[in-house]
């Protein structure tokens, strides 16, 4: 896992849009797994603002979105379809987006057909995350299996807690939600995590240097071949190895750069 910590949100997310325009200039087809929540905001500003000024093209990408609450139709202003349109899709064209169906009648079934989907585009190739205090990932909460698709799943209480800003009232979150599994995640070929703030240093230090384990969802992408974990100075708080993560990324050849 490369780990990347910059100064604050504003220059860790200016490393991701970076790192997402590098992708679609090597692949402007590329099959992209978004994210949501107050995290990657400022990350999708930045994209609306490179479009603005022709110097991102996403007129060919592919995306999918993470997850979707259970009984919100797509117009309700909390949905994520309704998140996704006010932030990038009314802004940015994509040749298709696909998001989960908070409304499905056959949830299983609608799960089964999102992998398929996934599948029939090649699979995902750069998959955008936020992590949870708790190190969920998508909204696989802790417990989760690490081999887990695409389901149903229930949220716990704390996450509940933490989406109720959103929300008039914390009764008014839903308790289901639609995400991606951790084993489809797995399967991107490249994943950036976004993860800001001192409330989440406990979380980056347990995703990035604590054991593997399904109590931390997010630890399992110590696995993965390709992935890279962008913090803000508070968020890298409790890594043991801060030092060096910050001297492999200083040393980092002129070929890996964005």
């Amino acid at each position: 896992m490369e780990i990347i910590i910059k100064r604050d949100a504003e220059e860790a997310s200016l490393e991701a849009a970076a790192l997402f325009r590098r992708q679609l200039r090597e692949k402007p087809e590329s099959v992209i797994g978004l994210a949501t929540g107050s995290t990657p905001l400022r990350f999708y500003e930045l994209l609306v603002e490179m479009g603005r000024e022709r110097v991102l093209d996403t007129a060919h990408a592919v995306t999918f979105n993470l997850d979707e609450y259970v009984g919100l139709h797509p117009s309700h202003p909390q949905s994520y379809a309704a998140y996704m349109r006010a932030h990038l899709f009314n802004h940015l064209a994509v040749a298709r987006s696909h998001i989960p169906d908070g409304m499905a009648a056959d949830i299983p079934r609608h799960c089964a057909q999102y992998e398929e989907a996934i599948r029939d585009a090649g699979g995902i190739d750069w998959q955008l995350l936020g992590l949870g205090s708790d190190g969920h990932i998508g909204f696989n909460e802790p417990g989760s299996s690490l081999g887990s698709r695409t389901r149903l799943k229930t949220l716990t209480a704390r996450t509940v807690a933490d989406n109720a800003a959103h929300f008039a009232s914390p009764g008014e979150v839903p308790r289901h939600v639609i995400t991606m599994g951790v084993g489809t995640i797995l399967e991107a070929r490249r994943c950036v995590v976004l993860a800001f703030g001192a409330g989440k240093a406990h979380a980056v230090a347990a995703m990035a240097e604590g054991p593997i384990t399904a109590l931390v969802p997010a630890s399992v992408l110590q696995m993965h071949p390709a992935c890279t974990l962008i913090v803000d100075e508070a968020g890298a708080g409790a890594l043991q190895r801060r030092d060096y993560y910050r001297w492999v990324y200083e040393n980092k050849p002129a070929w890996q750069r964005p």
